[in-house]
């Protein structure tokens, strides 16, 4: 598999962990409710332009927290263009969101230590053999 595929793999399962984190901490934190375009601009602008998921991944994860009860939606229609579908967080994803962000911050150490570890240990890659 070729270096590109790797790291496009790798983001992809990154991203498969994160994306409900930062969708529900972005809608948390709106004063109104946001449709789907905005949402991912407000996520494009907060990623500084690189975004790292395709637009259209962001549907069915907010599909998926309204599922979950974490969203609510409303269909409203629009004069300019089809209609829209607004979200915005249930009680149950304000007190999830809270829940989430522990388990991120954990999750987050934890990595941070291992990596660490393993960037402090440069003995470790001269033992290493490629099998």
């Amino acid at each position: 598999m070729e270096e590109n595929a790797i790291v496009r793999k790798f983001q992809k399962e990154l991203n498969s962990g994160t994306v409900s984190l930062v969708v529900l901490s972005l809608m948390d934190a709106s004063t109104e409710p946001l449709y789907g375009y905005q949402i991912a601009k407000l996520l494009e602008a907060q990623a500084e332009g690189q975004l790292p998921m395709k637009q259209g991944a962001l549907y069915p994860v907010l599909r998926a927290m309204e599922a979950n009860g974490l969203l609510r939606s409303n269909v409203e229609p629009s004069t300019s263009a089809p209609p829209r579908r607004y979200y915005s967080v249930t009680v149950e994803g304000h007190n999830m969101l809270a829940i989430w962000i522990n388990v991120w911050g954990n999750t987050r150490d934890f990595v941070e230590r291992v990596l660490s570890g393993v960037a402090g240990n440069g003995s470790q890659d001269e033992e290493r053999e490629d099998v």
